[in-house]
Order: structure tokens, then C-alpha cells, then sequence
């Protein structure tokens, strides 16, 4: 399902919105090119082996395969020499580890604890073995695509990694994309999804100013495909413009304010509503939810630019009156 776009009460305020959002993506391509020496979408430095992923969590519904951890994309695809980063939110056993993920870490603009350990169904599937399940789901499609593409963790840690552990991993292996994928834990009769773009932050050692403008494109890109693949629509118990939208824009997210690379926050939906809480318990579900996250992700990479075969110079700029969007 794929909601279409509404009318703006003036047509100044999309000009407006698309002025910023491409001078945000402008910079962002200018000085990421300066800063890793290599063109957009070519390949970053390989990173470290992983030891071999834990099992699934006990109990949990059929789960995506371990695999590795990081996905290579092979000589063929449409997304070859593009790099993305998915961050499976929290950690099947952060339970087991409450002290060590209760230490505060910098977010930039403050302190913040270490990681958490999510919310879960009423009937007890977590947040974290759902996020873990639909990342691997998404990391296979993305890979099959050609794109490299790196998960914070696949289980195979006692718990974390922390917030800024997570912000570092797409900042080191200079990701053309990256996203955290999550679930919500509010009341009975709160459905659908929404995603969460970085505020400009500009304090301490947080610094989003070049990335905001990216980062929205991604979450509206990833927005309509997620509404698109799993027939789910946005958010609208958390206000008329996330119904409309189906974007949060928040600047206290360690993980939004420590990331160099266009980034958002992916909440799949409400698991504490018990329908919402069947279809993220739902292994078709989930794959759909994959699929959403890595046709985002795809047509956030033709759009920007990032994708090898479409640079700056022949790259589509958005569509301000086009095609069908949540947004």
C-alpha cells in the first residue's frame, strides 16, 4: 500500500523543504568524497571478522538464517559498490546483561545508557529477536542486489553494542546508507510504523548538520516502501503530521547525533497492539518488512546519487509532484 501524497497549503513550503533537503545532500557528497578519498559508491575498506552468530532466541517464531554478518555484494547488481549499514536494535540478551548496558556513554549532547532492552509482545517475543530477524532478511536482499552490507551485530555478542558503537560502525566503513531498525512498545490501539530522521544538532561532538538533508530523503524513501510492501500505514497516534508523513524528527538519539552517514531509525510497528504484535510475530510479515527496508534503502541510493550508475551528474533530483508517497 502506498498512500498518497497530500496537498501542502502552499506550494513555497515543498520548494522550501526540497531547497534544504538538497543542499544537505550536496554537502554531505562533497565532503564525504574529501574525507574518504574514494568516488560515491565505491568500496570501503573491509572490515573485521565476526566470531559465528548465537542461535535464535529460544521460543522466538521462525527466524531469518544467521549467515554472516556482513552481507558482500558480488560483481553483479544493480547495487554493487554501494555500502549500507542495517543496526539490528538492542540485543536478544541484553536482559542477561542489564548492568554493563546501564552505562552511559557520550551521545554528543549528553550522557546516555549504553543500549537497552527494548519492548516485546505481550506474549513475549522481543523487539530485539524481531529486529535481529528482519535485519538478516533485509542484509540477503540487499546483498543479492550487490550492495556490501554491514549489521552492527548478528547476535553473536553478549549484549550492545552500545549507541555510539553503532554510530561509529557506519561512520568507519563510510556507509552510503544506514538504518536502525526498531519496533514500538506504546498502548493497545497504537498501530503502524514510523521513522525517525535526524534533527540538525550542532553541540559537543554531535554534529548532524550535513547528513539532515540525506537523512530525510532516506526516511521518505524508506517511508513509502515500507507502506508499499507490508500494507501498513504510518504512525498516526503520534500526531497528524507522522500520519501524513509517516516521519519523527528527534535530536536526542545518540545514534542519529554521532553518524556521518545519512541514517535513520525504521520503528516496524506497535507490539504492544495485539494486531500489529501478530504481524511482527508473522515470519511473512516480517520478509515483507525486509523487503520494504531494502527497496528504501534502493531507491534512497538512485535518488541520492550513491548509486554507482547513476552520479551526480545524471541522477533523477526529486519528483515535487509526482509519484505516489506517504509523504
Amino acid at each position: 500500500m502506498s498512500l498518497g501524497r497530500r496537498p501542502f497549503t502552499a506550494l513555497a513550503v515543498l520548494a522550501l523543504v526540497l531547497t534544504v533537503c538538497l543542499a544537505g545532500w550536496s554537502a554531505w557528497r562533497s565532503v564525504r568524497q574529501e574525507d574518504s578519498g574514494r568516488e560515491p559508491g565505491a568500496p570501503a575498506p573491509g572490515t573485521s571478522q565476526a566470531s559465528p552468530p548465537a542461535a535464535p532466541t529460544a521460543g522466538s517464531p521462525e527466524s531469518g538464517e544467521p549467515g554472516e554478518p556482513d552481507g558482500d555484494g558480488g560483481d553483479g547488481g544493480p547495487l554493487r559498490g554501494t555500502v549500507v549499514v542495517i543496526d539490528p536494535g538492542h540485543n536478544p540478551d541484553n536482559r542477561e546483561h542489564t548492568r554493563e548496558i546501564a552505562r552511559r556513554v557520550d551521545i554528543g549532547t549528553g550522557r546516555k545508557e549504553c543500549d537497552t532492552t527494548g519492548t516485546a509482545t505481550n506474549s513475549g517475543y522481543a523487539e530485539a529477536a524481531f529486529t535481529l530477524d528482519v535485519s538478516r532478511r533485509a542484509r540477503d536482499i540487499l546483498a543479492e542486489r550487490g550492495a556490501r552490507v554491514v549489521l552492527t551485530h548478528d547476535g553473536d555478542r553478549p549484549y550492545g553494542p552500545c549507541i555510539d558503537e553503532r554510530a561509529a560502525r557506519g561512520n568507519t566503513v563510510d556507509a552510503d546508507a544506514a538504518v536502525s531498525v526498531h519496533a514500538d512498545g506504546s498502548g493497545k490501539g497504537n498501530r503502524g510504523f514510523h521513522v525517525i530522521v535526524p534533527a540538525r544538532v550542532k553541540e559537543g561532538g554531535a554534529d548532524t548538520t550535513r547528513i539532515t538533508g540525506p537523512s530525510r530523503l532516506l526516511g521518505e524513501e524508506l517511508a513509502d516502501a515500507f507502506a508499499a510492501a507490508t500494507g501498513t500505514g504510518p504512525a498516526g497516534y503520534l500526531g497528524p503530521t507522522v500520519a501524513e508523513t509517516g516521519l519523527v524528527t528527534r535530536g536526542d538519539l545518540g545514534g542519529l547525533n554521532l553518524s556521518r552517514v545519512p541514517k535513520v531509525f525504521l520503528e516496524c510497528g506497535n507490539m504492544r497492539d495485539p494486531r500489529d504484535a501478530r504481524l511482527v510475530t508473522d515470519p511473512a510479515w516480517r520478509q515483507r518488512a525486509a523487503e520494504g527496508l531494502a527497496d528504501g534503502v534502493t531507491a534512497f541510493l538512485r535518488a541520492s546519487g550513491s548509486h554507482p550508475h547513476a552520479g551526480p551528474d545524471n541522477a533523477d533530483p526529486p519528483d515535487p509532484t509526482g509519484r505516489p508517497s506517504v509523504r
